[in-house]
């Protein structure tokens, strides 16, 4: 890929490792480098699906397959994509592997004690005290991926500076001009 390639940016890791506070943050400065983009995160497309909408696996690969098809659609529109999504099981993660444009996976690397003592949205709580049966680090394992382009520690370090990081690492893959 080139700097005038648009580019799909697939940042995983577990709930709470901070995968939409970062591509969050990397929007604002990407937007700051005058690079188009547009953010697509796993929980506001599951809000779209309703709350009928589950957590197991096809329910998780339905997901997945809506946030590809947007990526998908950004690209094609010439405007790269970030996307912010848990993608914890392996056939979701090949979907995304097979089915994404011009993709970069990014892996946010946390601790599972980490990200239950985050727990912005009390998620790991529930599932500990069993309100929640299929929450992957406490219900099943959260295996990390076997595919990826780079990994971001986001237990050793602060979301900016994360960021900063990701910065750096689609430079050294040519997808954006040094600043």
């Amino acid at each position: 890929m080139n700097s005038n390639m648009p580019f799909t940016l697939w940042i995983m890791g577990p709930t709470s490792a901070g995968k939409t506070t970062i591509a969050n943050k990397l929007m604002k400065q990407l937007s700051e480098l005058n690079v188009t983009a547009l953010h697509f995160d796993g929980d506001e497309v599951r809000e779209l699906f309703g709350p009928s909408h589950g957590f197991a696996k096809e329910d998780r690969l339905l997901v997945v397959k809506a946030l590809v098809h947007f990526a998908n659609k950004a690209i094609s529109s010439g405007i790269s994509a970030v996307v912010s999504a848990l993608t914890a099981n392996e056939e979701s993660r090949q979907y995304v592997y097979n089915n994404a444009s011009n993709l970069i996976v990014c892996y946010i690397n946390c601790g599972i004690e980490v990200c239950i003592n985050r727990d912005p949205k009390g998620l790991y709580k529930k599932a500990l005290n069993g309100e929640i049966h299929s929450l992957p680090g406490v219900n099943s394992p959260y295996a990390s991926p076997d595919k990826y382009d780079f990994i971001i520690d986001s237990e050793h370090y602060a979301a900016y500076q994360c960021v900063e990081q990701i910065l750096k690492k689609l430079q050294g893959l040519n997808v954006l001009r040094k600043w």
